[in-house]
């Protein structure tokens, strides 16, 4: 069976995170993804990670998350030679993808309506911080700052800690996610009818979609979210409690969970109590509901607690680390984690996680992501340029080839 997006050619520009992740979705769907970096260093996250000694060889493990089954051309889209380049390769393309500011492809004589004059059927995709119009359209973003002016920090931590960043780059994920998605959808299109269009992705919008019962709560309720810690606004006792051995989260949403909670750990006074009695009330005294099941939940450790509460259907779960999770059977058995093959710039295998889903059968094994300019040479020549014109460009550095 093939992959459903195998024939697509994708263009992708963008650096570090959002339309990177996007574009990997995409490259391990099936699309051919040809990233076009600068000469000079290209994409910022090669610069990036945890392993110095990988950054300096521009193989940064930041870049290594998001960028296997990727190819690289580098070419300098200021020079008129290298945007002529990338106006050859844009001819046989279907997508576009790019995370700069509004109004940077424009100034190169790049933007959507140049390229769609030449190629009416592409796809282009603009990821931004905020958008291409509206008042801060032109305002610099990075997650953290998204995160703040979301409300996502606003509702991460409780009343001591809030506003809280959230442990991961979660803005600049979404907004992946969702580019991901909005071009999988286009492709259809365009494939039916073979229909171009321009798709405007922000940051801030992804992810107060994905906040979507904090925000309905608040257009549809008049209720501002406060800041809960690990307590679920939606129900009590939902959140992390405390066992002997420490913490351990349950989701007793339901009448029924609630009243096997109360059972499994002989507690079935909580039932009758009228501050317990039913799931308003419940949130009401969430507090002290709380503690009297932390109290009964430390006749015994969090994994002793666990299985029994999921056999009897009430959700729970151990809050374990990174680390942790990844060592799981769950995790390992689902083939999640995935090896590349060695590259010259590691001394290790290096690992990268698939798309959070799988398609009936394997994804295909992942290629490495590529050393800047890898696919220069080849591209250049498959759209028409001579081999002396691009030894031209690569002595002008107009262009990278990797050697």
């Amino acid at each position: 069976m093939g992959l459903p997006l195998a024939g697509v050619r994708v263009l992708d520009l963008s650096n570090v995170l959002a339309g990177p992740f996007c574009g990997y979705n995409l490259a391990r769907l099936g699309a051919e993804v040809i990233k076009i970096e600068n000469p000079k260093g290209g994409d910022l996250a090669r610069h990036l990670g945890a392993d110095p000694a990988m950054a300096k060889r521009q193989f940064g493990l930041s870049f290594v998350a998001v960028n296997a089954c990727k190819q690289s051309v580098a070419i300098d889209l200021k020079a008129a030679g290298g945007r002529d380049a990338f106006l050859r390769l844009v001819d046989a393309a279907d997508v576009v993808l790019e995370n700069f500011r509004p109004g940077v492809m424009q100034r190169l004589a790049l933007g959507y309506d140049v390229l769609a004059a030449r190629n009416p059927k592409l796809i282009y995709c603009a990821v931004s911080g905020f958008g291409q119009s509206g008042p801060w359209a032109d305002r610099p973003a990075y997650d953290q700052i998204v995160q703040g002016l979301s409300g996502v920090m606003s509702v991460t931590g409780d009343q001591k800690s809030a506003p809280l960043r959230a442990g991961f780059p979660i803005c600049d994920t979404m907004a992946g996610m969702t580019a991901a998605f909005a071009i999988s959808a286009a492709l259809v299109d365009q494939r039916s009818n073979g229909r171009g269009r321009f798709i405007d992705v922000s940051l801030l919008e992804s992810t107060l979609s994905a906040m979507g019962w904090v925000v309905s709560n608040h257009l549809n309720a008049g209720v501002v979210p406060q800041p809960m810690g690990n307590d679920n606004f939606t129900a009590a006792p939902s959140g992390t409690f405390t066992t002997a051995s420490g913490p351990l989260n349950i989701s007793a949403n339901e009448q029924k969970q609630f009243e096997k909670l109360c059972d499994l750990i002989g507690r079935t006074d909580l039932c009758t109590d009228a501050r317990f009695r039913d799931r308003t009330s419940r949130k009401l005294h969430r507090e002290a509901l709380s503690a009297e099941i932390n109290r009964a939940l430390a006749a015994r450790p969090a994994d002793e607690w666990e299985p029994l509460l999921n056999a009897a259907g009430v959700p729970a779960g151990a809050v374990l680390s990174v680390p942790e999770i990844l060592r799981e059977p769950q995790v390992v058995g689902r083939g999640f984690v995935e090896t590349l093959d060695p590259v010259p710039e590691c001394d290790q295998p290096l690992r990268v996680t698939r798309p959070g889903f799988v398609l009936g059968e394997p994804f295909p094994a992942p290629t490495t992501p590529p050393t800047l300019g890898a696919d220069t040479r080849r591209w250049l020549a498959h759209v028409g340029f001579s081999e002396a014109e691009i030894d031209a460009m690569a002595a002008s550095d107009i262009i990278h080839v990797a050697t």
